[in-house]
């Protein structure tokens, strides 16, 4: 069975279940797409990426772990991307793609995305798509994803491992998402927590509208750093008042 037929086979398993028309299915499941890989998350198990600039994503996720996590290689990827046209999409329009045409996961739809912009110089590495620069950091820990997502939305915890910082928060949704400007402004913060289970949980942090690719090798070590700080109080109990 293709992925085309085995999507349209998940819209009419919806319209069984939701009495909704073959048009609204569809529409519904493709809404759902966007959402997961519009969503902060938890990067894939990789390799340290190299010292010094950002690296690309092709080094940073090798092609091995690409086609286990989703049956194709980079170069099958780009080759696939290529032949819709996908330089000429936005970057949601593509992760949207390979969300609904192919079925790959959000996080890895993301993933590929970022990978072919850059591989066809849409993007340099750490720069968003048009311009400006991010970076990002990610760290599993042994704690429920409550408590990870309370090391970020509690001033006094957050204030253990992340001090001397103004965060002003902008949406905090337990135990999900947490957005927050950095420092008076102009950049912010998007948080995602993901439950690994009852006692684990992963979290990732972007680090956004950054100017220079310099700041954001800072920025992507300091987040590193604060979050292998915070995987320390949380794992030591050190959070609990």
């Amino acid at each position: 069975m293709t992925r085309q037929k085995s999507f349209k086979t998940r819209v009419r398993t919806r319209m069984e279940k939701t009495g909704e028309s073959y048009t609204t299915a569809r529409r519904q499941l493709i809404d759902r797409a966007t959402a997961q890989t519009a969503t902060p998350a938890a990067p894939p198990p990789a390799a340290p990426p190299p010292a010094g600039p950002a690296a690309a994503q092709t080094e940073r996720i090798t092609d091995d772990l690409i086609t286990a996590r989703t049956g194709r290689g980079w170069d099958e990827w780009f080759a696939l991307l290529d032949a819709v046209g996908a330089t000429e999409r936005t970057h949601t329009q593509i992760a949207r793609h390979l969300v609904v045409e192919h079925e790959v996961p959000g996080w890895w739809a993301q993933t590929i995305t970022v990978g072919y912009e850059q591989a066809r110089g849409l993007r340099a590495p750490g720069q968003r798509r048009g311009g400006g620069f991010e970076a990002s950091a990610s760290r599993t820990v042994a704690v429920p994803a409550t408590r990870l997502f309370a090391a970020f939305a509690d001033e006094t915890v957050r204030a253990r491992w992340l001090p001397d910082v103004e965060v002003r928060v902008r949406t905090a949704t337990a135990p999900r998402s947490f957005r927050a400007d950095w420092a008076g402004g102009p950049t912010r913060i998007v948080v995602g927590v993901d439950a690994v289970g009852e006692s684990k949980a992963r979290v990732a942090v972007l680090h956004e509208k950054l100017t220079t690719a310099e700041q954001a090798a800072e920025l992507k070590a300091y987040w590193r750093e604060r979050l292998t700080a915070l995987k320390a109080l949380l794992e030591s109990n050190g959070d609990h008042r």
